[in-house]
């Protein structure tokens, strides 16, 4: 049997602030139990709740050394569905409301965090044979393994694999500092190891030291090697793009799913979704202060409100988009100019945009279950949930053709009678706004073509189970 560690700065249902935690929290219950074991290792944050804490078991506890300083680390553990985690306990950098602060001091939190993962392995007696690490926050796991405990027998053959989840985010602070907190030798920090443009780089170091690397859709996988996505590391990437690949994650379908949702006002399938998902939609337009109507389009929005969601496209047509025959519900926070820009338009045309500039999870499954159509016209998606989500809901996508939403999102071809929803390809306003108006007239003119998009969306499988397979086929070429 292959044992799996994975290693992570949050997880569902302990700590949680993006998709990430999703990730780890529902990955490892769908490996093959007869041949992997999979175990998960997340620092035991002050701000996991109290509920979680007290199921907690104490280990162990013993100092490390961590450059000129010696530290705690205290380990906890508990099974929870099958997984067994291991919380790694240290009040000074685990306290606070929040799992992140500033990044001065997460770079010294999570070189700690990376050490000590791989410190507690002999003292709680695991030896994974694949170290599974995930994001910016875990990139020194494999320099680790490559430095000072390569020497050690216990750690000599552990295999490691890289997971980036954006990009974006890769721990960036000055050598000076990074070289003080890690304890690694100045010969690590060079432009072919853990530099990078005269500073210091905790993802680089994960991916110039792992075994393998993989990022989370396959197009994804590709646009990362070309400098626009790139984030300044294509070079590297194009480098190492022979031990790159792209899995698409899964959706957790216990939780999402329309059949047996509790959050939703009337649960529905594939083959009834004609007669039952339109109540949805009414009890939505109701508690949104919306002219309730079954027979108008309405169009969901959750998300952060940046930049990189695309909403500088929406911003840009908005008013025009408000001319069509159309109703828009979004959900989210982000930057404030968004935020404002749709309480104005929820102001100007209040029969036809809600405005929920707030995050709320029920809302969320409601919006999913209530609308017609979902829009992500993203600048750039790594894998992206959303669309899974409303996939599965019969809620047809209208996304921007870029990283898991072009991998996930078949586009409509009325020739062909194929596509799960819609996409445009350019990064372009006019463009967004031509593919919502042909999805609007399809929905108003062609109903029953629309119903069988419906069709293919809702049976289309992004399931964990197809996910892990292909993580399962890349453990077993690391041998």
């Amino acid at each position: 049997m292959k044992k799996i560690l994975f290693i992570a700065s949050e997880c569902v249902p302990f700590i949680k602030t993006g998709g990430l935690a999703d990730v780890i929290g529902s990955l490892p219950k769908y490996f093959n139990k007869e041949k992997y074991e999979v175990r998960v290792i997340i620092p035991n944050y002050h701000c996991i709740p109290q509920k979680w804490k007290d199921q907690m078991q104490y280990v162990t506890n013993f100092y490390m050394d961590m450059a000129w300083r010696s530290q705690y680390v205290g380990v906890m553990e508990m099974d929870y569905e099958g997984i067994h985690y291991y919380f790694i306990d240290n009040e000074y950098y685990f306290a606070g409301e929040k799992p992140y602060g500033y990044i001065h001091e997460d770079i010294e939190k999570f070189a700690f965090f990376s050490r000590a993962a791989l410190s507690i392995l002999p003292v709680v007696d695991y030896q994974p044979d694949i170290v599974h690490c995930h994001d910016w926050q875990t990139g020194l796991v494999p320099v680790y393994l490559k430095d000072s405990f390569h020497d050690s027998e216990f750690y000599a053959n552990m295999k490691s694999v890289m997971t980036i989840h954006n990009l974006k985010f890769q721990g960036v602070w000055n050598i000076r500092t990074v070289q003080d907190a890690t304890g690694l030798d100045m010969s690590y920090f060079t432009s072919d190891k853990l530099e990078a443009y005269g500073d210091a780089n905790y993802l680089k170091g994960g991916i110039v030291y792992a075994d393998l690397v993989t990022t989370v859709s396959n197009t994804y996988a590709q646009e990362i090697q070309t400098p626009f996505y790139g984030e300044h590391l294509d070079g590297l990437m194009r480098a190492r793009s022979a031990e790159l690949y792209g899995i698409v994650n899964g959706l957790d379908y216990t939780e999402w799913n329309p059949e047996t949702d509790m959050r939703i006002a009337a649960n529905y399938t594939a083959e009834n979704f004609r007669k039952q998902k339109f109540k949805n939609k009414l009890a939505l337009q109701k508690e949104l202060g919306l002219p309730q109507d079954k027979k108008t389009l309405l169009l969901g929005i959750v998300s952060r409100l940046t930049d990189q969601k695309g909403f500088d496209l929406i911003d840009c047509v908005m008013d025009e988009l408000c001319q069509e025959n159309i109703q828009i519900v979004v959900l989210g926070t982000g930057e404030e100019k968004y935020e404002n820009m749709f309480r104005h338009f929820a102001w100007k045309y209040d029969d036809k945009v809600a405005a929920c500039i707030y995050y709320s999870d029920e809302l969320s499954h409601k919006i999913y279950a209530g609308c017609d159509a979902f829009l992500m016209p993203s600048l750039f998606e790594p894998c992206g949930l959303s669309q899974l989500m409303s996939l599965h809901y019969g809620t047809l996508p209208i996304v921007r053709e870029t990283g898991g939403l072009k991998d996930t999102v078949e586009p409509y071809n009325e020739f062909e009678g194929t596509g799960t929803g819609f996409s445009f390809t350019n990064y372009n306003a006019h463009e967004m706004l031509g593919t919502v108006r042909y999805a609007l007239s399809v929905y108003y003119d062609k109903k029953r073509n629309w119903n069988k998009i419906v069709d293919r969306a809702m049976a289309a499988d992004f399931s964990w189970g197809n996910s892990s397979k292909q993580y399962e086929e890349l453990y077993e070429k690391l041998g």
